[in-house]
């Protein structure tokens, strides 16, 4: 393969994956990733030690799904493993959750799946304890934003495999620290999770492109769920705050919605967080609520600036900091209950009333 580029002139970088038989190769811009026929000389569940081969039947038969080998399953939309499913698996347990990630991208309708598969799936979900999070939160994500993803999560759950996707090992208490023992306990997608909540976000969110993130969240109940899902997955910051973000205040603004003014309270929001990514978070949130009308709105939206600062109120005669702070302050209030219409000397006028 490398005299083949060279040959070609076709740049290639990256050679870590070498020892796997891959190659990256930089063309028009854009990386490539091409890797020659391999065998599995020995796998542990995660990784395997592999062989170079000529032969296409020994390469087809190590990978994982007929879509990826044999190719014609692809053609009638259907996922399988190659041979059998429980010895694909144990190969590598992250490939349960490849299963769920193809069959939303390609079969056509949910609940079309063989017997074997599943029950392979459910004797081996305790495999994905020995995931990298960061391999399974790439699967999950893919999961999350394919087709009938109703459908699958509730699977995942029937299959017990939930329990598996991000599990951290936590001490259990300082007793048994001090004896010198490892006692951990699992913590991955929450037992308990609002899977009627996750039926009813899904729902309000087809068609609207939702992060992976913002649909995830409605299967938590407080705001710790998501802070030992990232303990695991090592999710993103942003996609952290994001989950954080609408466990906090999935009905919190929404109560304090006026049915004249309904998008007042998200207005509100950005305007007080003075976050740059805050108008997004509140798009997801808007999402996740299925208020399409209030979304295009906000998408819509351009955040006015605030036309007084301190230097306008030190002009007016007043010099100390702490001062100046409150009267931004009042004067900010008084700004966002005219609905961002009123201009600097109004509101600097205010100042000399009070």
């Amino acid at each position: 393969m490398k005299e083949l580029f060279q040959a070609a002139g076709v740049r290639m970088i990256n050679n870590k994956g070498e020892k796997h038989g891959t190659i990256t190769a930089r063309l028009h811009e854009e990386n490539f990733e091409i890797t020659t026929l391999r065998i599995d000389v020995t796998t542990d569940g995660r990784h395997a030690e592999v062989e170079f081969t000529t032969d296409w039947q020994k390469d087809a038969e190590r990978r994982d799904l007929t879509i990826n080998s044999m190719f014609l399953d692809l053609k009638n939309k259907k996922v399988r493993f190659v041979g059998q499913a429980k010895q694909r698996i144990q190969e590598d347990y992250l490939r349960i959750l490849r299963y769920f990630r193809f069959y939303g991208k390609i079969v056509d309708k949910p609940g079309d799946h063989d017997s074997e598969t599943l029950e392979a799936i459910a004797e081996n979900a305790k495999g994905l304890s020995g995931i990298s999070g960061e391999r399974i939160w790439v699967e999950l994500k893919k999961i999350l934003t394919g087709n009938h993803v109703n459908h699958l999560m509730h699977l995942i759950y029937d299959l017990d495999v939930a329990p598996y996707i991000g599990p951290e090992c936590f001490l259990l208490n300082f007793s048994t620290l001090k004896m010198g023992k490892n006692a951990f306990v699992p913590t991955g997608l929450p037992a308990n999770a609002s899977l009627e909540e996750f039926n009813r976000v899904s729902k309000n969110v087809e068609g609207f492109s939702p992060k992976p993130m913002t649909l995830l969240t409605s299967l938590f109940k407080v705001q710790d769920d998501v802070t030992k899902l990232d303990l695991r997955l090592k999710i993103s910051k942003e996609e952290k705050n994001l989950g954080l973000f609408i466990v906090k205040n999935r009905k919190d603004l929404i109560k304090a919605t006026d049915s004249s003014e309904p998008l007042k309270p998200y207005q509100d929001f950005i305007i007080d967080s003075r976050e740059s990514d805050a108008t997004a978070r509140v798009c997801e949130l808007l999402k996740y609520q299925g208020e399409h009308c209030l979304l295009k709105e906000m998408q819509q939206w351009s955040i006015p600036p605030f036309p007084v600062s301190g230097h306008d109120i030190r002009k007016v005669g007043i010099s100390s900091g702490k001062e100046i702070g409150v009267l931004l302050q009042q004067l900010r209030e008084q700004w966002k209950k005219s609905g961002y219409q009123m201009e600097k000397d109004e509101l600097l006028s205010y100042i000399k009333k009070t």
